[in-house]
């Protein structure tokens, strides 16, 4: 094979790639719709979800200082992947900001999922970082007590001492194991 026709094939292979990200985060993730009063209405439902499946996570948003909710991140990959959500940041009860959460991933993937996720800032001060952050970025440290794998809500003592606790569930699709790590989000207007 020349250089040219590997050339073409890469570029094929990455525009296929993010055709198929672009197709998949277009079904039913809100693109298009993204004004308030829909984001607040899939948030609502994501969180009834959420509570009726996993009733220990009241406790946690009883003590949270806030927390984001991203009713449906949809994720796609072919080697290069990427996922993509909306939501809104809730203090209160109430809703404060919308945010929109990307990553990008390479390596050994294929296939597609669609999942909602929680953070919880569970300090005043976790919850002022990633307001005043012109992009905050999920990290390793980053503590799950949903995963979706056992169905069930897994808090211990280290957990509920972490300042940020994330809640991963509702998964479908064709990948398993959604994480956050790497996930930018960042305040939008919808």
């Amino acid at each position: 094979m020349s250089a040219d026709n590997s050339r073409i094939t890469r570029r094929t292979f990455v525009a296929t790639s993010l055709a198929m990200l672009a197709v998949t985060a277009a079904c039913g993730n809100g693109i298009g719709n993204s004004n308030d009063v829909k984001i607040d209405a899939r948030v609502d439902a994501t969180l009834n979800q959420m509570y009726n499946t996993y009733p220990g996570t009241r406790d946690l948003a009883a003590k949270a200082s806030g927390m984001l909710v991203i009713p449906l991140v949809t994720e796609a990959g072919f080697i290069l992947g990427g996922a993509y959500g909306r939501g809104a940041l809730r203090i209160n009860g109430a809703t404060v900001d919308y945010y929109s959460s990307v990553k990008g991933n390479a390596g050994l993937q294929i296939g597609a999922q669609q999942y909602a996720h929680v953070l919880f800032f569970m300090t005043d001060e976790a919850m002022a970082r990633f307001r005043r952050s012109s992009g905050w970025t999920a990290g390793a440290d980053l503590e799950y007590v949903v995963r979706d794998e056992g169905n069930a809500l897994t808090a211990d003592t280290n957990t509920l001492t972490a300042p940020v606790i994330a809640a991963v569930f509702g998964q479908a699709g064709l990948r398993v194991g959604a994480t956050l790590e790497g996930a930018k989000y960042t305040r939008i207007i919808p």
